[in-house]
């Protein structure tokens, strides 16, 4: 078997492993690289490899740095089947349409201003690559491949439906097991049941996104933002809180809606979704309940909506979401992007980015080159759709919120499983992965290795 790291090396998305196994070529993922360059060139570079060539490729959640660049490799020839969890096939349909109307937007913004670049790709190509959705994997099930090659996913506990990846290679009394972690979910969180790994594999390619540093407790994290939302609400100022559609936003409404049944928010005061790619996303959890908690389950189950409350405002519309700065009273307004990177939160930014009573709260990660890492990171003046902005706002960064593992998870992660004979650092910047490789050995997990882009690593076949 031999891995060529396409993607995510040395770097955190854009997530892509080209596995050679059994004669035949497969990818584990076809992200989007997000950044400094989400909407075109760094995308729409060569891929590496002739697309036409994939057998298959397995996907391991629907966040776009995963899933984002699969309607290009269509175009560009692939036909095989795309193989996922069914909840991650439901959302991904989601996610891929959101991207093709934005890049189309991107595109044609870009057409006013002189620019001649066409989008990555447009719905056309979504509809072209939902239809290769054709193989539903549970977990624990074993997918045949090709002879002598199997998949099994297990649950990976970052999203709904989110799963890591074991490819299992056989030839002759010969075989190597290969676990792509994918992302992994993070601990002191009751909202989706926890990772479930196998227990052995011989090589695993896991992620690294926080793997120097460990989140504030989940509990602390949630009394700092009940106490900030208090201190901006006394100010008369609007709450931003930049959501990502799947996972942090149904995350925070489920403890909104908690907030709510006992008695937190003033009386006029109003929670607004502004993300219809979220709203789709939420009816799409409600759809798959045994992958939640057993709390949630047995919500789900008593036919009570976790995500639902009387005060919460879904904004499905440009109308709805242009009514939202008219509204009066105490309001947190959820949008996206996540990281800043577009979406209707950028509207909301401009309108609140030099008032000082407001606050904005980041709950996720901020990639580097995007507007959010900017933001956090402490700059004081930035440009917003345009225009040159001082940076007033009140803002707050808390990552106990995060659907990341962090280094404990990582490191409990790891020990849950037999040592393997190699580990294989991605997705993560190089501080991070560096700092992970140092706390290895102290499991037993002696040797590991940290692939740049386009390198190959071909691995050890073992008796069986």
């Amino acid at each position: 078997m031999k891995i060529t790291f396409r993607g995510a090396a040395r770097r955190v998305t854009g997530s892509c492993h080209q596995v050679s196994a059994g004669g035949r070529e497969f990818l584990v993922d076809c992200g989007m690289f997000q950044g400094r360059d989400d909407m075109g060139h760094e995308n729409g570079q060569p891929l590496g490899f002739d697309p036409k060539e994939i057998a298959a490729v397995l996907l391991t959640h629907a966040h776009l740095d995963h899933c984002g660049r699969l309607p290009l490799l269509v175009k560009r020839g692939f036909r095989g089947p795309i193989i996922c969890t069914p909840a991650t096939r439901d959302l991904a349909s989601i996610v891929l349409m959101d991207a093709a109307h934005i890049l189309s937007e991107h595109a044609l913004h870009q057409a006013h201003h002189g620019g001649k670049e066409l989008p990555l790709y447009t719905t056309t190509d979504v509809f072209d690559t939902l239809r290769l959705f054709n193989i539903s994997a549970e977990y624990g099930e074993k997918i045949p491949l090709s002879p002598g090659v199997d998949a099994v996913f297990h649950d990976a506990g970052h999203i709904l439906g989110s799963a890591s990846v074991q490819i299992i290679e056989r030839v002759g009394s010969l075989r190597t097991r290969t676990l792509f972690s994918g992302d992994l979910g993070s601990s002191g969180r009751s909202f989706l049941n926890p990772p479930a790994p196998p227990v052995d594999s011989d090589v695993v390619v896991m992620e690294t996104t926080y793997g120097d540093r460990n989140h504030r407790s989940y509990t602390d994290s949630v009394a700092e933002l009940r106490e900030k939302i208090v201190e901006t609400f006394k100010r008369g100022g609007t709450v931003l809180i930049p959501t990502f559609a799947l996972e942090r936003t149904q995350e925070l409404l489920y403890l909104f809606r908690d907030w709510d049944r006992e008695g937190f928010f003033p009386t006029d005061a109003k929670v607004y979704l502004d993300s219809p790619m979220a709203i789709r996303s939420t009816d799409v959890f409600e759809r798959y309940s045994r992958d939640f908690s057993p709390e949630i389950r047995d919500m789900l189950d008593r036919q009570e909506d976790p995500f639902h409350f009387e005060r919460l405002v879904m904004a499905r519309s440009s109308d709805d979401s242009r009514r939202i700065s008219a509204a009066k009273g105490p309001a947190i307004i959820l949008a996206g992007s996540g990281m800043l990177s577009g979406g209707r939160m950028m509207y909301h930014i401009e309108r609140e980015i030099d008032n000082p009573a407001s606050s904005l709260i980041f709950v996720g990660y901020q990639g580097e080159g995007t507007l959010g890492r900017t933001l956090v990171d402490g700059a004081r003046r930035v440009r917003i759709l345009g225009s040159e902005r001082d940076v007033r706002i009140d803002m707050a960064m808390i990552n106990g919120f995060s659907a990341h593992a962090d280094q404990k998870d990582l490191l409990d992660w790891c020990r849950s499983m037999s040592v393997p004979g190699l580990a294989i650092l991605v997705h993560g910047e190089d501080r991070s992965m560096e700092a992970f490789r140092k706390v290895l050995p102290g499991i037993g997990w002696t040797r590991s290795t940290m692939p740049t882009m386009g390198e190959s690593i071909t691995l050890p076949e073992l008796s069986d």
